[in-house]
């Protein structure tokens, strides 16, 4: 069974910096390129980062590159993202999963398997 445990979130003001964490079970971590997407209050889940099995190639939308940064550790079965320079409008909740190119292409994102990271940006 798959499980995905996300944490690392938290409240920061505008300009701050977070770095979450996505702990993978259930599955052979090493093989699977992976994402991030987030779900802002009222809003269908939006991806915000990629990143191929070896961690080599990674990708972002426009609305977050060179804010975020994903990265993993496949010995510790461990995804993360860095949040740097926030924005009220990364208001959140954030999940990690395996990547779906219908989430990054088409914006069609499979319903996330854990329980996602809050983050909230305000002041």
């Amino acid at each position: 069974e798959v499980q995905l445990v996300e944490s690392g979130g938290g409240l920061v003001q505008p300009g701050g910096s977070l770095r979450l964490s996505c702990v993978a079970s259930g599955f052979t971590f090493s093989e699977f390129p992976m994402m991030w997407v987030r779900q802002a209050p009222g809003k269908g889940l939006e991806w915000v980062a990629g990143i191929l099995s070896a961690g080599a190639k990674k990708f972002y939308p426009d609305s977050v590159k060179d804010r975020f940064t994903i990265s993993r550790d496949n010995a510790k079965n461990t995804l993360y993202l860095q949040l740097n320079d926030l924005k009220t409008e990364d208001t959140a909740l954030y999940f990690c999963g395996q990547l779906s190119s219908d989430c990054y292409k088409k914006g069609r994102c499979p319903q996330p398997q854990g329980q996602g990271t809050q983050v909230t940006v305000a002041s």
